[in-house]
């Protein structure tokens, strides 16, 4: 394979702004799962009979899944959005209107007022807070880990967007410290704290997004007058099967963490076998766990490939499905706690660090975003109502109907990585090292 093949990639030493992208875009990454993701927990914990009361226990979970679902939903929507501007407008102008969207929609939920004080208009409201969170974080991801790609060396593209797949567990430990902290507070203190608080965060993410540089590679499409018409109807015509590719790569994680974290929390809970406390605490020492593997997976692709990573991953998932319940079944704390870091860190991590960089390698450079964005958020719309479908598998077969699921999600993850093509394989990783070697930094470059 010649370098030629590789330029579409940018600049083949990255650029002198690509530590400065990949921490920024990273903490953007943090501020929006910290707002997404911190939903997911208060629907677990709270949302059930504080938007939903009247009912059992497991219908107001399954109404309150079903709105954590309808954010999931909407993300396709916002990929469509950010992928076509992305891709005829640049990726730093998507990158901060997401964040924008974001952070006004979450801290409103902390305003909204409870079924008790506003009685069907608090769900209704509270769905289409969530609906306007979906299009904003379906949007942010294409902008985020595309602006560090691009920026990147060839021969350490998973190293960096590492750092913006690693905000991503940053977020969610983030949320739950604070929910830890939340859950002690009397009243509606202890879920509208946390969405609150996201507001400072997206003040902080704002100011440091505003100095990202835009992407090299789009400036030259943009340059040499290439850039699509329609990128959305051009990457579904031209490379259709890439994105449903990459949807079942996806499922695998996203829907596998929906069983795994989000459902496990409410099954943990409404099982009686741990505290509230202690599941939150399980979580975050997972997600802390999280920012270094998902970091660490990532690199770890650059030196063996994307797809030989997510073959091995999907495979262990697999078979985690069943030991994964057995082992929270006993009520050990600490069995617990291995429990959801295995899940976690393993399972789930190691797919996503494979991602940052192996989705942006599948597209053209001109309809990355769109496709990218296609192929990624997608299946938000299977994981989104996962946690649904897990509470109904659970309703009707206990614990064994979760944990299934879970394997068949780890076995369709197999299946797509077994058919999708290696972009970083041994004659790539030659090709770099050719032009690397050849070529020599210039006050546009820099090495990592």
């Amino acid at each position: 394979m010649s370098s030629e093949s590789l330029k579409m990639r940018g600049p083949v030493h990255g650029t002198k702004d690509v530590r400065r992208v990949a921490v920024g875009s990273g903490v953007g990454a943090t501020i929006e799962t910290y707002d997404f993701i911190g939903f997911g927990t208060a629907a677990a914990l709270y949302f059930g009979h504080v938007f939903f009361p009247g009912a059992d226990p497991l219908t107001g979970t399954l109404a309150s899944f079903a709105t954590l679902g309808v954010g999931f939903a909407a993300r396709p929507l916002g990929g469509i959005i950010g992928g076509h501007l992305g891709d005829k407008i640049g990726r730093k102008p998507v990158l901060v209107a997401s964040l924008i969207i974001m952070g006004l929609a979450t801290f409103v939920i902390g305003l909204l007022p409870t079924y008790e004080q506003a009685g069907l208009l608090a769900p209704i409201l509270l769905v289409i807070v969530r609906i306007v969170q979906g299009l904003a974080f379906g949007a942010e991801w294409g902008g985020a880990i595309l602006m560090t790609y691009e920026h990147s060396p060839w021969k350490h593209k998973g190293k960096f967007t590492g750092i913006v797949q690693s905000g991503f567990p940053l977020g969610l430990l983030l949320a739950n410290l604070v929910f830890l902290f939340s859950v002690q507070l009397p009243g509606d203190w202890g879920w509208r704290l946390p969405f609150l608080f996201s507001i400072l965060l997206v003040i902080v993410g704002l100011v440091i997004r505003s100095k990202v540089p835009e992407s090299p590679v789009f400036e030259n499409v943009k340059s040499s007058g290439n850039i699509v018409k329609s990128p959305i109807v051009e990457v579904i015509r031209t490379d259709w099967r890439n994105i449903v590719r990459g949807i079942a790569l996806r499922v695998a994680e996203t829907a596998g963490y929906a069983v795994s974290v989000t459902f496990m929390l409410s099954y943990l809970h409404t099982a009686e076998l741990a505290e509230t406390w202690q599941t939150l605490t399980a979580l975050c020492l997972a997600s802390a766990i999280g920012i270094y593997a998902t970091f660490s997976w990532a690199k770890l692709t650059d030196r063996v490939g994307r797809r030989s990573v997510y073959i091995a991953s999907c495979a262990f998932a697999m078979l985690f499905g069943i030991p994964m319940f057995l082992m929270v079944n006993t009520g050990s704390f600490l069995l617990i706690i291995v429990t959801v870091v295995i899940s976690y860190a393993v399972c789930q991590n190691s797919l996503a660090g494979a991602q940052g960089a192996w989705f942006p390698e599948l597209f053209q450079a001109n309809t990355r975003s769109s496709g990218a964005s296609l192929a990624y958020q997608i299946s938000a719309m299977v994981s989104g109502f996962t946690p649904f479908i897990t509470t109904l598998l659970y309703m009707q077969f206990g614990w064994m109907g979760p944990a299934l699921l879970f394997s068949i999600f780890a076995a369709i993850g197999l299946l797509a990585a077994l058919i999708t093509k290696e972009t970083w394989g041994p004659r790539e990783r030659q090709a770099a090292d050719e032009a690397a070697n050849a070529a020599t930094p210039d006050r546009q470059g820099a090495r990592p």
